[in-house]
């Protein structure tokens, strides 16, 4: 099985830009939202084979006031190319993989903007990326950043699951993810925020389906018959149980199929290092 991240290809100053990333989810799909720049075309995963690009899948449009801590990432350009969450007034996390793609100074954080062809919301930029130095690969875990931005974040961050929150994490738990990813492996990207709700797989399920799982660091969530699932440019956005933030979309195999729920990130484990790194002062 070949991860794929659920991240689109970038045009970056004129060249392409493809990262070996593991393909990001989008909400409703498995795959993330396609390239910022034209028609997507396919991403390439760690081990180079062609991956179908991130978007949620069998969704419906959200509502920022419901979940007003969904943000997403663009290029200095405007194109979007992940998701997002905000965990501070002063950072957001992602996935590491999204946060590799691009140089800090060329990245913007784009909040309170529930259809991207409007200009709602703030715009910031930048200031720092932490991106977890055991980070490789989405595929083998630990896929997660935080970017500190210049300015405030004046919406309400989600609430970081911990190690004691074990109900959230149960087999069959029903979580719901957000991305303005693609909504059908290929189609076309979304305006607009979307959320699907998907429930949680067991552990050994998902090592069953993905013989890179690890527990520890990733949780796993989808239908048996698929149908549901992040996509491509829903990478680093979140999925949620109520408020509170369980996971960050990291990769799957395609989007919503049979027998392949989509990875994320188990934020449990890394919710002591996240509430450390989005502790940075605020910047002018």
């Amino acid at each position: 099985m070949s991860a794929k991240y659920r991240r689109p290809l970038l045009l970056v100053a004129g060249a392409l830009l493809v990262t070996a990333v593991a393909v990001p989810l989008a909400v409703g799909s498995a795959s993330a939202q396609g390239g910022p720049a034209g028609p997507a075309g396919p991403s390439v995963g760690a081990t180079g084979a062609p991956g179908v690009q991130p978007r949620i899948v069998g969704g419906d449009e959200a509502s920022l006031s419901d979940h007003p801590y969904a943000v997403y990432l663009t290029d200095a350009d405007g194109n979007q190319y992940c998701g997002a969450v905000i965990v501070s007034a002063s950072a957001v996390a992602t996935a590491a993989h999204c946060a590799k793609a691009m140089a800090p100074a060329d990245t913007r954080v784009v909040a309170g903007r529930q259809d991207k062809r409007t200009g709602d919301g703030v715009v910031l930029t930048v200031s720092k990326a932490w991106i977890n130095p055991d980070f490789s690969d989405p595929a083998k875990g630990d896929d997660i950043a935080v970017l500190t931005v210049r300015g405030r974040l004046p919406y309400r961050p989600a609430k970081l699951a911990d190690s004691g929150d074990r109900a959230s994490y149960a087999a069959g738990t029903r979580a719901t993810v957000l991305g303005w990813g693609r909504l059908s492996d290929g189609g076309a990207r979304s305006d607009v925020l979307r959320s699907v709700d998907v429930p949680l797989v067991s552990d050994s399920a998902c090592k069953a389906d993905y013989d890179t799982y690890d527990p520890a660091s990733m949780v796993c969530a989808g239908y048996p018959d698929g149908g549901k699932d992040a996509c491509q440019g829903d990478s680093g956005g979140p999925l949620v149980v109520g408020n509170t933030l369980i996971g960050i979309v990291s990769f799957g195999d395609g989007c919503a199929k049979a027998g392949k729920p989509g990875v994320y990130t188990r934020v449990s484990a890394f919710s002591d290092t996240i509430a450390q790194q989005s502790q940075g002062r605020i910047l002018g």
